[in-house]
This record gives structure tokens, sequence and C-alpha cells, in this order.
């Protein structure tokens, strides 16, 4: 069996990036060390590089909504829908092989319900757990940003 791996094929557009190819692509706030956290790890995970992610504190990349609205959910596009919340996190770990499962059994509206009550549970605490993170990077001698 013969199978040929083709590099990504983009051009760019009044600045927007094109992908040609069916690619997943996750925006992320690079000022939070819990977000950059997270990322990092998605980043080791995704050996195919199958996810493009935007750091939306460089404020390099195109925003399909305003960028406020960016930073307050977690947020993907999948096949040219967006997707925020538990659906874009469900649409990041099917582009990760040994997430894909979860993703792919989030795809049960039941499934997707219950990881949506969680995620927005888990945005009232998220700013404790941003201090957090961002005491241990200031003990660790500041933050690094790791690219994903």
């Amino acid at each position: 069996m013969l199978v040929l791996e083709l590099p990504r094929l983009t051009w760019v557009a009044c600045g927007a990036i094109y992908e040609l190819m069916t690619a997943l692509t996750v925006w992320f706030d690079g000022d939070c060390p819990l977000c950059r956290r997270e990322i990092a790890l998605m980043g080791r995970l995704d050996r195919r590089r199958a996810i493009r992610f935007v750091d939306l504190a460089t404020g390099e990349g195109s925003c399909p909504i305003d960028r406020a609205d960016l930073l307050t959910r977690f947020h993907a596009r999948e096949d040219g829908v967006l997707l925020s919340g538990a659906a874009a996190f469900a649409a990041m770990w099917r582009a990760i092989p040994v997430l894909r499962p979860l993703g792919l059994l989030a795809r049960n509206r039941s499934v997707l319900t219950l990881l949506e009550w969680l995620y927005i549970r888990f945005l009232r605490v998220r700013p404790s757990f941003q201090a957090l993170a961002r005491r241990l990077d200031h003990a660790r001698g500041g933050a690094c940003r790791p690219s994903p």
C-alpha cells in the first residue's frame, strides 16, 4: 500500500491564513499560565500537527469573532464550524489520536451536555486555578511561554 503524506497547503490573503486541508483551529489566551500549560500539553500530544493553535495574546492570526468573546470561553473551528466550550474541547480531542475516543464520545448529545455543564462550573473556579499557575510560574523564576 502506498501512503503519501502531503504538506499542509496554505496561502495568505488579507493577512488571514486559509488552509486547503481540513484542519482544526484553536484559539487560546497566551497570557494565561493555565491556558499555556494546557495548550503546551495538547501540542505535545498532537504529533500529526493537525491543530493550528492561535495565541490571542500575540495579536497575530485572524479572529472569527470579537477577541474579548474568544477570551471568555474556549473556541475552536472544526470543518468551518465555530465551536465553544465543551464542544470545542471535544473537537480538539478528536484531532489527537490518544484523546479521539473521548472526543467521539462527546458527539453524543447527553455526554456533551454533561461536559458543558462541567465546563461552566470550571469557568467559575478558573480564576483561582490561574492564580495558582501564576504563583507556580513566579516560584520557578518567571513565566515561560512554551510554543504548542
